[in-house]
């Protein structure tokens, strides 16, 4: 005889403890009584009827083969038995606590990911930096980063795709929690044979709003400044998506003859 044939395999042996170990609802059940003295209290405890208590006790006596609770108009009582089996219940009950402290433990990790969304010109000039600086305070992290621009950023926050995110801008959308970390500037750029490279007077609002400009999109922090300040004036010759496209659109000339 091969031994194959006369050892069990793992599948047999799980099926054949699963017929005879009780499961841990009722375990978890056989405790409470002990602790409470009452069936009654052990089922509100747990959460199910006493009917349904009543009836797990039973089917578990049935499933050992012995007595476990001695049922009476003063309350419950372990049995001898009872006892016993119950003090094994609690050491299962408590590894089965650990197993799934454990595996939480696991799924921390797996989900420890800090999911970072950024507007465009924050993950192009700002967000290298910082992840630098965390990544030396905290090694373990893992950080992913999802760019767009601040409504993108936005929505995503909103739809629980990103867990923190870094826009620029004046409003921030309603059911979002905001704090302001820093200021910066909005300013005009040109190429060097641009007219306005040469001039020393600043640029009016109504000049501003009068010329064609090369912009941010629509949705973008910068384009919400701007549109502010010039009264939502302003005349897009070109809509890019990032604060880098747009500059090297104004380097190569595009806005020369504007």
């Amino acid at each position: 005889m091969s031994s194959a044939q006369h050892d069990p395999s793992p599948s047999l042996v799980a099926s054949s403890l699963a017929h005879r170990v009780p499961d841990l609802g009722a375990l978890e059940l056989l405790l409470a009584v002990a602790r409470l003295g009452s069936l009654g209290a052990a089922a509100r405890e747990v959460g199910i009827t006493q009917p349904a208590a009543s009836s797990r006790i039973r089917s578990m006596e049935r499933q050992l083969g012995v007595a476990l609770v001695d049922r009476s108009p003063r309350g419950s009582r372990l049995t001898d038995a009872g006892a016993l089996v119950t003090d094994w219940a609690r050491r299962i009950v408590e590894a089965a606590e650990a197993f799934d402290a454990g595996a939480q433990a696991l799924r921390d990790r797996r989900d420890s990911r800090l999911r970072v969304a950024a507007s465009m010109t924050i993950a192009e000039y700002l967000l290298p930096g910082w992840l630098l600086a965390l990544r030396a305070q905290r090694p373990d992290t893992a950080v992913s980063l999802l760019a767009g621009n601040s409504a993108a950023v936005a929505a995503r926050l909103l739809s629980d795709e990103a867990d923190l995110g870094f826009v620029e801008g004046l409003t921030v959308p309603t059911g979002l929690d905001s704090v302001v970390i820093a200021h910066d500037r909005l300013i005009v750029v040109t190429a060097p044979a641009h007219p306005w490279a040469r001039r020393r007077r600043p640029l009016a609002a109504e000049e501003l709003a009068s010329t064609p400009l090369i912009l941010r999109e629509k949705g973008s922090g910068t384009r919400q400044v701007l549109d502010a300040a010039l009264g939502g004036l302003a005349r897009p010759l070109i809509e890019l998506s990032s604060t880098t496209a747009v500059k090297a659109a104004a380097v190569s000339g595009a806005g020369r003859r504007c």
